[in-house]
């Protein structure tokens, strides 16, 4: 399949960027990104810059393959991130738009890649949980009902990659963030710290710049991993009864 593609160009944040054209001949059972391997074989062979992107396991795990596939983060197949996007997808002859994900909070670095080191730094604002060292306890010494840890699980699945952000209209991280609170809080491990952990890393998501959740749904839309906006609600109601318990006096992280 001959494809023309409309990819975001820009060497780094001081340029103004421009949207290039390019055309390129793909297999229908290519992921996306070898297909955009197999563009930048071809700019390389001609002495030009390549297409600047994220990636890392290309399994859909980590979450750093984060792109803007015409107009949808991620692309058009339902719940998977780019890089199990696959060619199968599109028509041959089709004109695809590639973008990277823009947000006040992720500041462009080079091309398609963005720096979401914001989302390191709420993770690092609350992200532990008390446990003591040594070897292992006892699977059954912390009885946790299945439905907890099945929530937890469910919290836990979140891979970090932006796309709730890039998504929506406010650039709000509020699916992120709650999933990484909820996943900690909801079990017993991570009660200790469960008024802390959520005062702090609300707060350092403010901090990073992040827009206010108006609750569109379009975070859970895109998001690869089916995060519900179920732990929005729970996250503010965590974060409603730790302002009226607990008042810290200085963050988790200090």
């Amino acid at each position: 399949m001959r494809l023309m593609l409309h990819i975001w160009r820009q060497k780094n944040p001081l340029d103004a960027g421009r949207m290039a054209p390019y055309t390129v001949t793909a297999n229908v059972h290519m992921s996306f990104l070898e297909m955009l391997d197999v563009l930048n074989e071809e700019l390389t062979a001609k002495g030009e810059d390549p297409v600047a992107f994220d990636h890392d396991c290309r399994e859909g795990i980590c979450g750093m393959c984060s792109c803007v596939i015409n107009g949808e983060p991620h692309g058009p197949e339902y719940k998977v991130a780019t890089c199990q996007t696959y060619m199968r997808s599109f028509e041959h002859g089709e004109t695809i738009t590639v973008e990277p994900f823009r947000a006040k909070a992720f500041p462009l670095i080079k091309g398609l890649i963005v720096d979401r080191s914001a989302f390191d730094r709420i993770m690092q604002a609350g992200g532990f949980v008390s446990a003591s060292t040594g070897s292992a306890p006892d699977g059954n010494a912390i009885p946790v009902p299945k439905q907890d840890a099945d929530l937890a699980m469910d919290a836990a699945a979140c891979i970090g990659c932006g796309a709730c952000v890039a998504a929506c209209k406010n650039a709000s991280a509020m699916l992120f963030v709650s999933a990484k609170v909820s996943h900690l809080n909801i079990l017993p491990q991570g009660k200790p710290e469960k008024d802390r952990r959520v005062l702090a890393m609300v707060e350092q998501m403010d901090k990073e710049g992040f827009g206010n959740c108006t609750v569109t749904g379009s975070c859970e839309a895109v998001c690869p991993k089916c995060i519900s906006l179920n732990f929005i609600a729970k996250m503010n109601r965590d974060y409603l009864g730790a302002l009226l318990r607990f008042k810290p006096q200085a963050s988790v992280a200090e």
